[in-house]
């Protein structure tokens, strides 16, 4: 099977009811995002297009289709926090993502604890394993080839502080088995990281 992209025809192909571009790039980790709008009202929402970017400086990304809440508080403050989302959670997960008025706290609406940050005055979630605290670098509108946009932002940001729930530690070393950290894999379809094995790299 074969077909091209163009003009968001993909779905069209004989054989697929959707488009699988966001299938097949998975498993995805999904980034919790925390903000504080312009008068400090929280918002939480996750996002699975979020990665790490760079490790020296610690860089991690999220992309917005549209401008959404959390693009226009981290526009407004220059931070965020990216709550690591596990499987304890998934259900407060998903009721974050809901499209819900401007000032609508997530945080209450999941019944999620606020903790406080070290190093930027957003909060973070309490009950997440892990947490990344970061500062704005910038934001990039997305433009595609004719160089029309894109209608969707991607928000770069330097990780400064890092929370790490203590029983997730082993050995001196993250134990990713223990993280159960939360995947997207596309249409309604998520995974857990529980199966874990080691590889050397050659040489």
């Amino acid at each position: 099977m074969f077909f091209e992209t163009a003009g968001g025809q993909a779905h069209k192909a004989e054989g697929l009811a959707h488009n699988p571009f966001k299938a097949l790039v998975a498993p995805r980790p999904i980034g919790w995002i925390s903000s504080l709008d312009a008068e400090g009202r929280a918002n939480l929402a996750p996002y699975s297009f979020f990665n790490a970017v760079d490790d020296d400086p610690p860089i991690v990304m999220f992309s917005s289709s549209g401008w959404k809440h959390t693009v226009a508080n981290v526009e407004a403050t220059g931070e965020f926090v990216c709550n690591l989302a596990s499987a304890h959670l998934q259900s407060e997960m998903n009721i974050s993502s809901a499209q819900v008025p401007t000032g609508v706290d997530e945080f209450e609406l999941a019944g999620l604890e606020k903790a406080p940050s070290r190093l930027v005055r957003v909060p973070r979630v309490a009950a997440a394993r892990a947490a990344l605290e970061c500062r704005l670098l910038r934001i990039v509108e997305l433009t595609d080839l004719a160089g029309q946009a894109c209608d969707a932002r991607v928000v770069f940001g330097q990780v400064v502080g890092i929370h790490i729930d203590d029983a997730m530690v082993s050995n001196g070393r993250v134990d990713m088995s223990r993280l159960q950290l939360l995947a997207r894999l596309g249409y309604k379809d998520y995974s857990v990281t529980s199966e874990v094995f080691e590889m050397d790299r050659p040489g």
